[in-house]
């Protein structure tokens, strides 16, 4: 459908409202937000003299949410300056513009009076065919559309966005009978490509398909916490990452949501499914109910289930609340057999199937509570989704789940868990039986590269929609893997590209994975055409592994780690110098080594939420793969006639020195670590498949090996003069360690080239035999060491 979108307009400037108007200008889209205008002037205004006529006055509310938003971490913006594509004005004034938008997007408070209201001036302005849809969260989509024209009811679908819109992946489409199928299509497409959103079609139920999951497994959680006895943070524990949720797990997500949020829903739910078999599910708790009565709603309350203060002396704590009591105190910790059993295991689907068959009381909790989110998921067949991915891709993306229910399922084994939901009295609906009975064992499987999902009425497995172009390393893993150790797996593709995968701990480079880069790069040249290096975990690489090195520097076996850092550097070159193009996918952290490898990668494909830094300075050393190396390459290359070489240098010298950390892939870009050829993903799930494209299209248009670097100019004494006039300043002003200063001067004794007598062009291997004497001098540092030893053991002193 061709439906160019070039300007949007967003209604309500509220926390959702200024955020996804945010995400637009992400990509470039520009919008018009607008909001209300105030009805009486605030004491400030009125002692500027200003009346209910001035702009300032009219457009107070818009501003003011605006700026909130702009002002908030993490920022919803890749790029601060993209804000200038964000026009702000009010209702009255400024709502016929929208006829000169593309899409309209109604973002109001949650009361379907206001809502319809608002949809009146909508009718009013907007030109036919304009897209108009809703972020409700639970409002009936069909109510919003009575009484509206037969264009607009065409043009009219729910657009639910989860909060923050720029990091949460979901976005529903939710249809009304009257929708046109083709905008249905569109926004699926539009929401998957340009938004970079896992964009799944609901049907029009109460709270639709994530919130209806999430919302019930919440408090389940709850009512199972209550009858175990458990604290807040050992359940916060046992329902974070360690079983693949995010961090926030669940009485944190609830302070940071609110509290008065999870009520408002759990009741519109009690009250709008009279006919849901497990309706008493939405009941609140009592630990819920206490603390909303007391109206100690999280952070908006300033205190919830966990509570900052701040002591006489300025000492700033976390303290949690004692669910028996309700008096704060020291935050719980989670002392659990099984927690401590999977510690070491990084396979989710692993760990979760040993806490959830462990026998302990964290075993009891995980059985009662995901056995009963099963339960409920397969009751909610077909009421609220046809299809099982569809829950499984909304309640992942809309709450940072690694997998979905079913998928949490497949990994414990679906007939044996099945039998134990049984046993408990949690019988799962009679499809999961007929699906056993057919001899399938499994939700999803893998065939020629695709992702299959069971489908109910057919009684077969199909193709997840969606999913066709995409590359799912599961689906290679039984007959595409190429080589593999215990680090890193290599994975043909197809087309002639190879994909290395790590899959050691933080995905860090340690001695297997490099082996793996060069065994890749290797198979690739005599084989294949091209090597791409990613993952689909949420991180690219954390860095180079600490531990081996810890080991050598403290045994002061200097010879050892001058052989490991020239092997890494050996690695980092071999990706850059080769003959087949060598294209890395980052996404989440890419740091340090991480960071090296992506600098000497012939291209990078970014997924946006890419975090890109040199951070070793933070354990008291340089970067040594190549990354100072590369810095210094990168300031020469950016040289011109009548340029202030120094401040460029120092630049890209700070951007070590501070451990520069990119907040995005475009933040990334205005740093220097991605080239401007280099190319960004927005959708998670494309990212590899992205990657595959570059490079065939790299091998495709002639590739050819290029020849090591001899032209990178640096400044010698005249740059060494100025960047240590600058670190004493520091240094005096107290601004800088004795430590820091020590390795400011190692960073500036390798991007100068040494004490030349005058600026020189030199070589990569010239300034990487530099950057390896200078990372080796810094290692036998006890500073250094001790930061390295703090990073391993969580802070523990080290004992000599």
């Amino acid at each position: 459908m061709n439906r160019p979108i070039k300007k949007i307009a967003v209604l309500g400037s509220g926390i959702m409202g200024s955020r996804i108007a945010c995400h637009f200008a992400n990509i470039g889209v520009e919008v018009l937000l607008l909001d209300i205008v105030p009805n009486e002037l605030t004491e400030e205004e009125t002692q500027k003299g200003l009346t209910l006529n001035d702009k300032a006055v009219r457009n107070r509310i818009v501003n003011n949410a605006f700026q909130t938003t702009l002002k908030q971490k993490p920022a919803s913006l890749y790029n601060s300056k993209d804000s200038a594509l964000i026009t702000l004005g009010n209702f009255d004034d400024d709502f016929p513009k929208i006829a000169d938008y593309d899409w309209v997007i109604e973002v109001v408070v949650e009361n379907l009076k206001i809502k319809k209201l608002v949809y009146d001036k909508v009718e009013q302005f907007r030109k036919p065919g304009t897209l108009v849809t809703s972020n409700t969260s639970g409002i009936p989509i069909h109510l919003m559309a009575e009484g509206r024209s037969e264009d607009f009811k065409k043009h009219f679908c729910g657009t639910h966005f989860f909060n923050p819109p720029r990091y949460l992946r979901l976005l529903e489409i939710i249809p009304t009978e009257s929708t046109d199928p083709k905008i249905v299509e569109f926004l699926m497409y539009y929401g998957d490509l340009f938004l970079g959103k896992e964009t799944v079609l609901c049907k029009d139920t109460p709270a639709f398909i994530a919130n209806r999951i999430g919302i019930y497994s919440i408090l389940s959680t709850m009512h199972t916490v209550e009858k175990m006895g458990l604290t807040v943070g050992e359940v916060d524990k046992l329902t974070g990452p360690i079983v693949g949720h995010a961090k926030s797990a669940t009485f944190r997500t609830m302070d940071v949501v609110g509290l008065d949020t999870t009520v408002n829903v759990a009741n519109n739910l009690y009250e709008g499914l009279p006919d849901d078999e497990s309706r008493e599910g939405f009941k609140l708790p009592g630990i819920v109910k206490e603390m909303y009565d007391r109206k100690w709603l999280g952070d908006k309350t300033k205190q919830g289930y966990f509570k900052k203060t701040v002591s006489p002396e300025g000492k700033k704590d976390i303290l949690e609340i004692d669910l028996k009591t309700y008096e704060y105190g020291s935050r719980s910790k989670a002392n659990f057999d099984s927690v401590g059993a999977v510690k070491d295991i990084e396979n989710l689907k692993e760990r979760i199937s040993i806490l959830v068959n462990y026998d302990d009381k964290a075993g009891e909790f995980y059985r009662a509570t995901f056995y009963d989110m099963f339960r409920y998921c397969t009751n909610r067949i077909p009421e609220i989704a046809d299809e099982l991915f569809r829950i499984d891709q909304a309640v992942a993306a809309g709450f940072a789940w690694e997998m979905g229910p079913f998928e949490t399922w497949d990994a414990l084994g679906v007939r044996e868990t099945a039998q134990k939901m049984k046993d408990a009295g949690l019988a799962p609906a009679p499809w999961v039986d007929e699906m056993l009975s057919g001899g399938n064992e499994s939700f999803y499987k893998f065939e020629k590269g695709k992702q299959l999902y069971y489908d109910i009425p057919s009684k077969t497995y199909k193709v997840v929609p969606g999913t066709e172009g995409l590359i799912i390393l599961d689906a290679f893993k039984e007959n595409n893997k190429v080589w593999e150790n215990s680090g890193a797996t290599l994975y043909d593709v197809g087309d002639g590209i190879l994909n290395l995968e790590f899959h050691s701990k933080m995905n860090s480079l340690g001695q297997e994975v490099l082996e793996g880069i060069n065994t890749g790069i290797s198979t690739a040249e005599k084989d294949f055409r091209g090597l791409v290096i990613g993952n689909e975990g949420q991180n690219f690489s954390a860095g180079a592994n600490l531990a081996m090195l810890f080991m050598y520097a403290g045994d002061q076996e200097f010879d050892e780690i001058n052989m490991m850092i020239a092997q890494f550097q050996n690695t980092m070159m071999r990706a850059r110098y080769s003959s087949i193009p060598v294209v890395v996918a980052t996404s989440g952290m890419a740091l340090g080594g991480g960071c090296e490898l992506s600098l000497h990668s012939d291209a990078i494909q970014a997924h946006t939420e890419t975090y890109m830094g040199l951070v070793e300075v933070g354990v008291g050393l340089i970067p040594g793969g190549g990354g100072t190396k590369e810095m210094t390459l990168r300031a020469s290359d950016s040289y011109f006639p009548g340029d202030s070489e120094l401040n460029k240098l120092q630049d890209h010298f700070m951007t070590i020195a501070t451990a520069k950390v990119s907040t995005s892939a475009q933040e990334a870009k205005n740093i220097g670590f991605i080239r401007p050829s280099d190319e960004f993903t927005l959708n998670r799930s494309r990212l590899l498949a992205d990657a595959k494209a570059k490079a065939l299209e790299l091998a495709n248009s002639g590739y050819t090996e290029q020849t090591q670097r001899t032209d990178i100019k640096v400044q010698g004494k005249v740059g060494l003069a100025m960047f240590e006039a600058g670190l004493v300043g520091m240094k005096y002003g107290n601004y800088i360690s004795e430590h820091d200063m020590k390795i400011a001067r190692k960073i500036s004794w390798v991007m100068n080239g040494g004490d030349l007598s005058y600026p020189t062009l030199v070589s990569e291997k010239y300034l990487l035999d530099l950057e390896r004497e200078c990372f080796l001098s810094l290692c036998g540092e006890p500073k250094t060491l001790e930061r390295i030893h703090s990073i391993l053991f969580k802070g523990k002193p080290l004992r000599n």
